[in-house]
C-alpha cells in the first residue's frame, strides 16, 4: 500500500483530504484531522474542553473529548453520510487539541476558555468544540458574541439551563439565564428542543418539549427551527442528554422520554439554512457509556455540524 499512510493526524501534508488509517489504529484526532496549534488557512477548528466541575449530578464529561475523538475514527476514508461527499475535499479542518485548564482553580476556567476561543475564531474559522459539561457554552458564547454580536441560541437538550445565577457560579444549569440577562443571546429568536424538565424561567425562549418532539416529524421540527431563528446568526449547542438514555446512557443527567439519535440527526441534517457561527457537543461522559453508544452519537452529531459547515462553504456562504 505505497500510496497510503498511517497516523494521518501527524503525517498529513495539508488540511484537506481524507485519511487512510485503519479504523482500529492510528492517532485519534477528530476524524483524523491534523493535530496542529497552527490554524492558518483553516476553515474550521475542532477543539476539546475537558471540564466537568460544573455538573449537578454525575461527573465524567471531562473525558468526553477523548471519547468523541476515538468514536470519530469510524468516519474517516469514506464519503460522509448523509452528505455524500468527503467533507474535507474543500474544507480545511484542524484538530487544535484541548484547552489547558487548572483543575484546582475553577474560577479561572471561564476566562481561560473565552480567551482561547476568541483567538481561534479571530480570523474567521468556524469553531467546533467538544465538551465537557454544558457550562463551557457560556464562555464560548461570550467569545463568539464579541466577534459576531448577539446570537440566536439553538439548543438541543433535556434541560432549559435557566436556573438562578449570581454571575459567579460555575454551574451547567444556569448559563442560558446568564446569557439572556447579559444580552449575549436573543431570546426571541432562540429555541430549545427536547426539553423534559421544568425550570422557573423560560425568558421568552421558544420551547419544544419532549412530548411535542415525539409527535412531530423531523421535517416539522427543522422547519420550526428555521422559521423561528430566521436569518439571525446563531450558535448551535447539543447536549447529548437531549437523546433518550436508551441512545445516550453515557451522560451526567439522563432524562427518560427523549428522542432517538436518528430523529435528532434527521433534524440537524435539515438545518443547512441556519447561519451557524459556532457549535458544540457537550455532556458525553464515557464512564457511564455502553459499547461507546453515547460517544458514537456525540461524534456523529459533531460530524453533522461539520457537514452543515461544508455545505455552506460549498454554497459560498
Amino acid at each position: 500500500m505505497p500510496e497510503k499512510t498511517i497516523d494521518h493526524a501527524f503525517t498529513a501534508t495539508g488540511l484537506t483530504s481524507a485519511a487512510t488509517d485503519p479504523t482500529y489504529a492510528g492517532a485519534l484526532s477528530f476524524m483524523r484531522r491534523r493535530f496542529s496549534k497552527d490554524i492558518s488557512g483553516a476553515d474550521a477548528v475542532v477543539w476539546g474542553i475537558p471540564f466537568d466541575a460544573a455538573t449537578s449530578n454525575r461527573p465524567g464529561a471531562r473525558f468526553g473529548p477523548q471519547a468523541i475523538r476515538r468514536a470519530s475514527a469510524i468516519f474517516d476514508n469514506d464519503p460522509q453520510y448523509p452528505f455524500g461527499r468527503d467533507l474535507f475535499a474543500q474544507m480545511a479542518v484542524v484538530d487544535y487539541g484541548d484547552c489547558l485548564l487548572d483543575y484546582g482553580n475553577h474560577q479561572e476556567t471561564p476566562a481561560t476558555i473565552e480567551r482561547e476561543a476568541a483567538g481561534l475564531i479571530a480570523d474567521g474559522a468556524f469553531l467546533l468544540t467538544l465538551g465537557g459539561d454544558h457550562f463551557i457554552t457560556w464562555p464560548l458564547l461570550k467569545a463568539h458574541v464579541a466577534k459576531h454580536g448577539p446570537l440566536a441560541l439553538v439548543q438541543f437538550d433535556a434541560h432549559q439551563d435557566t436556573w438562578f445565577d449570581d454571575s459567579r457560579r460555575i454551574d451547567h444549569g444556569s448559563f442560558v439565564a446568564r446569557a439572556v440577562r447579559d444580552g449575549i443571546i436573543d431570546p426571541a429568536r432562540s429555541i430549545q428542543v427536547g426539553i423534559r424538565t421544568h425550570a422557573p424561567e423560560d425568558f421568552g425562549i421558544r420551547l419544544v418539549y419532549g412530548h411535542q418532539l415525539e409527535e412531530m416529524t423531523a421535517t416539522e421540527v427543522s422547519q420550526l427551527i428555521l422559521d423561528h431563528v430566521g436569518d439571525r446568526p446563531s450558535y448551535l449547542t447539543v447536549d447529548i442528554d437531549c437523546l433518550d438514555p436508551a441512545f445516550a446512557p453515557g451522560t451526567g443527567t439522563p432524562v427518560a422520554g427523549g428522542p432517538s439519535t436518528a430523529k435528532i440527526l434527521s433534524v440537524l441534517r435539515k438545518l443547512q439554512g441556519l447561519d451557524i457561527r459556532g457549535a458544540d457537543v457537550v455532556e458525553v461522559a464515557p464512564a457511564y457509556d455502553h459499547a461507546d453508544v453515547t460517544a458514537i452519537a456525540g461524534a456523529t452529531v459533531a460530524m453533522y455540524m461539520l457537514g452543515l459547515r461544508a455545505g455552506r462553504l460549498a454554497e459560498g456562504r
